[in-house]
């Protein structure tokens, strides 16, 4: 079995201009997003390793929340899962893999988790 490197953050709200029906176009709504991230493994981390040697979590919060553009409407959420992916890949070669779970909160009528899930890994 191959050693593997997951970073994770879960249930992030980020508020995104999302949706095909006329009621979603024009304000942004309520997204959840999860986002992980496989990296590239160190041989051994030891308790001087530097943080060089994975990832810093704030990038993933970031690549999920403030780095969504706030004026550009994504018809669908596998696009902004998309945007999610293509940022973490562009910011550090260590991302080898990402999965990114977004959930539509403002559908939900009985609390069910309705969304996507998509992974991808670096080509």
């Amino acid at each position: 079995m191959t050693d593997t490197l997951w970073l994770e953050v879960d249930g992030l709200i980020a508020q995104v201009l999302t949706g095909i029906y006329s009621e979603e176009t024009h304000l942004p709504q309520p997204l959840r997003i999860g986002v992980r991230a496989r990296l590239t493994m160190a041989d051994h981390y030891d308790p001087m390793t530097p943080l060089s040697a994975s990832k810093n979590y704030m990038h993933l919060k970031f690549a999920a929340t403030e780095g969504i553009p706030k004026d550009v409407h994504f018809v669908l959420i596998e696009s902004v899962a998309d945007h999610i992916i293509d940022t973490l890949f562009l910011q550090d070669d260590k991302v080898e893999e990402v999965e990114v779970k977004i959930i539509k909160l403002a559908i939900a009528e009985d609390g069910e988790a309705i969304g996507i899930t998509m992974r991808r890994a670096r080509k």
